[in-house]
Parts: C-alpha cells; structure tokens; sequence
C-alpha cells in the first residue's frame, strides 16, 4: 500500500522537490552576503517579501492540490469501488495515504520554511527594530504595527506565518482540510475551492482574533513626547506613539489624567503636528520649536498618557509553539473525522 501510495503521488514529490531546489540554490546564492549586511538593498527586501510569500502560499497549494482530490478524485472517476474491494480496507487505504501524503506536505512546507528563515536571519535581526527620531521631519504616518521604516519584524502577523515552525502546522491543517472537503462535496474541483476560501478566511481570522490571545500580551504606559509619537492625525486630532522596537503592537491608546481612553485631542493639540509639505517637500522639522515644546508640555502637564499593549519581540517562539499545536490538533481532528466518514458515511 506504501508503494502503490508512492507511485500514485511520485510527479506531485518530483516537483515539489524541483520547486524547493530551484528556492534552496537562489537562497544559498543570495544568502551568505546577507551575514555582513550594512543595509538593505531593494534586491535584498525583494527576495525578502518574496520569500514570504512563497511559505505563506505553500500550504494552501498543498492543501488544494494534494488534499482535496485524494478522496474526491476517486469518487469522481468510480476507482474507489476497485480500491476498496481488495484486500486493504478503506480505513488503511486512507490511513497509509494520509500519512504518507500528509508527511510529504509537512516536509515540503517545513522545509522552506526553514530555507527561508535561514536566508532572512541577517534581515529579521534588524528588521523592526528602528523607530523613527525624525517622524516630524517627513511627516510620515505610519500604520499600527510597523515599527518604523524598512522592513517588518518577524513577530508581526503579515510575517508571523512565513518563519519559524508555523508553516508546519499550516501545512498539516491545510492537507487535512482539503481531503475533508474531498470526502464531503465528493467533487474536486469544488471541493478544492472550498479547501481554498476555508485555509484564506482561517489564516486571516487566527492573527486577528486568536493569536493576541495564545499568550498574555505586556502593557505600558508612557508620556507622549515630540520623539516618541509615530503618527499624527490632526483633523481629529489623535496620535500614537513608538512601542517596543520589534514588538506586535495591539492597541495604541491615548488617556486622559483618570485613565478614560480619549478617542479625540483637544483641538490645540493641532499645534504639536508639523505643518503641511510644500512645493513637492516634506515639511521640516518642529521638535525644537517653542509651540511644538510648549504643546507636549501642556499634554504631559494635563496628565494626557500613551498606553499600549503588545507582544514583544521575544515572544516569537513561545508565540509559534503555541500554534503550531492549535494547528496540529485540529490537523488531527480533521483527519480521524476523514477517516470516520470515509469508514460510515461513502459509499
């Protein structure tokens, strides 16, 4: 049965195996200058976002093109009625072929994942890590949860799932997935858009509304000061200010002197903001003037306060064993809830 799995799955292994060489030479080519890295060049945050991508993308591949037509293919085209009437019964059948199929996906996926790590190591040491002393300078506004500019820290949720062992998880709960749709539409082009919306609406709602909780997230408060506010918005008016360097910051919230969370400035705070650019010029810098230190003293002497919260830097791995379990387990569910339903409910 180990045999015959093999020789039905050998083109998806030749080239999943052509794809990782071709990655694993541009890698080993591109990687060892990055061990003396001064800066990073466009070429370097290429491949860097590249490479992302890639490990980002592999699993819900795996779990499509591998996954959904394991079972629905054989249902489709009628060979489940030669396949399951030898001598090897339907759970072994599907038992051996999830395991061995299941392995390959785990290895392709955790295998890049690890290429990828390595080669971005030189990258994710610095990346995330700069915080903006010239904010006023620029007048840049950047988004919650980047750190400043270049390029993102690996603990913030567009980068969490390309490093580490996270591709793992995903890898195993995307396989699973798909041969669950499989087993249940019965047809595998359906099935493998299912496998595909699913894994999609999966990934987004895990960073957004499981992962901040898997661990217990730091908190600090600190005064708001023209050198550590990152953006302003002055038609509202409303700010936020740098966090830890490299840390996912949560939430970015200004207090008032009893702790109210102040959704909206005092319109005189409009004079901390730097002025508008022009003629194509960024405006210059204020910190130094006396209304732009006369305003954050005022701010700091009515008591006003950032507050965040935040998973730093050093949370990473605790962050990725935490859910490549979660993952793992329901990889294991989805599985013996295949391995029931091929048993009980397919013809």
């Amino acid at each position: 049965m180990i045999w015959l799995t093999w020789r039905q799955f050998r083109p998806h292994v030749l080239i999943a195996v052509a794809l990782l060489a071709a990655v694993a030479v541009t890698l080993a080519v591109t990687g060892p200058p990055l061990r003396h890295l001064s800066r990073v060049a466009p070429a370097d945050e290429t491949l860097f976002y590249a490479g992302a991508t890639l490990v980002h993308l592999l699993p819900a591949l795996i779990g499509a093109f591998w996954g959904a037509p394991l079972i629905a293919r054989e249902l489709e085209t009628g060979t489940h009625r030669l396949a399951w009437n030898q001598g090897v019964t339907r759970t072994r059948w599907l038992a051996v072929k999830l395991a061995v199929v299941g392995s390959a996906a785990v290895a392709a996926s955790g295998l890049l994942s690890l290429a990828v790590t390595w080669w971005a190591g030189p990258l994710d040491a610095v990346a995330g890590t700069t915080v903006p002393t010239t904010w006023w300078a620029d007048a840049t506004v950047l988004p919650v949860g980047m750190e400043g500019p270049g390029l993102l820290s690996r603990v913030d949720p567009r980068l969490f799932g390309a490093r580490g062992m996270a591709p793992i998880g995903y890898a195993a709960f995307a396989f699973t997935l798909g041969v669950a749709a499989g087993a249940v539409i019965r047809r595998t082009v359906p099935a493998m858009a299912v496998t595909l919306a699913v894994f999609a609406l999966v990934q987004l709602a895990v960073p957004l509304a499981v992962r901040p909780h898997l661990l217990p997230a730091e908190q600090r408060t600190v005064p708001i000061t023209a050198t550590n506010v990152r953006s302003f918005d002055p038609t509202v008016p409303r700010l936020t200010v740098a966090g830890p360097p490299g840390a996912w910051l949560l939430a970015n919230d200004t207090l008032d002197a009893r702790g109210r969370t102040v959704t909206a400035l005092p319109a005189w705070t409009r004079e901390c903001s730097p002025p508008p650019p022009t003629s194509g010029r960024p405006a210059p810098s204020r910190i130094g003037l006396p209304a732009v230190q006369a305003c954050f003293a005022r701010l700091t002497d009515l008591g006003y306060r950032q507050r965040f919260a935040y998973h730093p830097l050093g949370a990473f791995w605790p962050l990725q064993g935490v859910e490549t379990a979660l993952f793992l387990a329901l990889s294991a569910l989805l599985a013996g809830f295949c391995l029931w339903w091929t048993r009980h409910r397919l013809p």
